[in-house]
C-alpha cells in the first residue's frame, strides 16, 4: 500500500466530482461506485432532466405518488435539513428558481450570452406542506409546488458514495462533489487537506487557505459563481425561502464542517441566507466555519483554525 492517497476526476451533476483513496489499489472499485452514486441519484432527482424521478413528481399536481427508495430518502434528507434550519433551506424553492432564470443545467444557463432573462419570483407552500408516508414509501406535493433537491441530493451522493467505497474496500475515502466532501474510514496521517475556494473549477495548485479533515463532511456555498444576468441585475441560486428571491449577498462564501456532507451543506447554505445572523446561528450548533464577505473580510466561528 502507498502512503500517498490516489484519486480520479469525472464531471457529473453540473459540476467537478473526485473521489480519493488511501490505496491506490482501490481506486478502480470506488471511481465506479461512485459513477453508478452519481448515475442513480441523477435519475432519480435532477430537476432538468424531463425524465427524471422528480421531474414526474413535480407535475403530479398534489396526487399521492409511491417513490422509489432513493427519492424517498432524498426527500426524507431534503425535509429533515429544512427542519433543523427552522425553514432557511426548504426543498420547495424549485418554481421560483425556475421563473427567475435558474431552468436548465448551469452549464446551459452560462452559455446565454447576451440573453437577458426577464425574471419573476413566488413564495410557494413551505416543506411543511410536504407529505411523506414511509410505510407505503408515498409523498404528496401540493398543487404548483416544485420541489429542488439541488443541494442536499449531491451532498447526500457524497455521502453515500463515501460510506459504499469505504464498505466495498475497506481503505480510506473522499468524495468531493462540487465541492461538497463526505469523508470515510481511516484518513491519511494528518486527515485529508482540503483546499478552499469559491470556485470547485479552479486549479488543484491555486492560491487558498488548506484545512484537514478526519471525519465527517465539509461543504462551501457562495454567491459568486452560479450567477446569471437578469433584468433585475445579476442574480444567484441561492434562494431565501421566506421572500422566493436570491438571499442577500453578504457572504461571498460559507465554508462549514459537520458530522456529514449533508449537514455541512444545510449549514453553509443557511449561513449564506442568514447573512450577518450567521456567525451566531453557527456558533449556537457549535459548528465550525469560515465566512467570507464581499470586502474580503474573514471571519471563523467555532474553532476553525484561524490561519486557514
Amino acid at each position: 500500500m502507498s502512503d500517498k492517497p490516489a484519486s480520479r476526476r469525472l464531471l457529473a451533476l453540473g459540476t467537478r466530482a473526485l473521489v480519493a483513496v488511501t490505496d491506490p489499489d482501490a481506486l478502480g472499485l470506488a471511481h465506479e461506485i461512485l459513477v453508478r452514486e452519481l448515475e442513480e441519484i441523477d435519475r432519480s432527482c435532477s430537476r432538468f432532466r424531463a425524465d427524471s424521478e422528480l421531474a414526474r413528481l413535480n407535475s403530479t399536481s398534489g396526487d399521492e405518488v409511491q417513490v422509489s427508495e432513493l427519492l424517498f430518502e432524498a426527500l426524507e434528507t431534503a425535509l429533515a435539513a429544512a427542519a433543523a434550519s427552522s425553514g432557511l433551506v426548504d426543498p420547495t424553492i424549485g418554481r421560483t428558481l425556475r421563473l427567475a432564470g435558474y431552468d436548465e443545467t448551469f452549464s446551459v444557463i452560462a452559455r446565454r450570452e447576451g440573453k437577458l432573462v426577464r425574471p419573476s419570483f413566488v413564495r410557494d407552500p413551505d416543506w411543511r406542506t410536504v407529505l411523506l408516508d414511509e410505510a407505503r414509501r408515498t409523498v404528496r406535493v401540493p398543487e404548483g409546488v416544485e420541489l429542488d433537491l439541488g443541494a442536499s441530493a449531491k451532498a447526500l451522493a457524497a455521502d453515500r458514495a463515501a460510506g459504499r467505497a469505504r464498505a466495498a474496500t475497506g481503505v480510506g475515502i473522499l468524495v468531493s462533489l462540487g465541492g461538497d466532501i463526505a469523508v470515510a474510514g481511516e484518513p491519511p496521517a494528518g486527515g485529508w487537506s482540503i483546499r478552499i475556494a469559491e470556485d470547485n473549477a479552479e486549479p488543484l495548485d491555486s492560491p487558498g487557505p488548506v484545512v484537514g479533515i478526519s471525519a465527517g463532511g465539509l461543504a462551501t456555498s457562495g454567491t459568486t459563481v452560479r450567477r446569471w444576468a437578469s433584468t433585475a441585475g445579476h442574480l444567484h441560486h441561492i434562494v431565501d425561502p421566506q421572500t422566493g428571491r436570491p438571499a442577500e449577498a453578504h457572504w461571498r462564501t460559507a465554508t462549514v464542517a459537520a458530522a456529514s456532507c449533508v449537514d455541512a451543506n444545510t449549514a453553509s447554505t443557511a449561513a449564506i441566507i442568514l447573512a450577518e445572523r450567521a456567525p451566531e446561528w453557527l456558533a449556537a450548533h457549535r459548528l465550525p466555519a469560515r465566512l467570507v464577505r464581499y470586502d474580503g473580510a474573514t471571519t471563523t466561528v467555532s474553532g476553525w483554525p484561524e490561519a486557514a
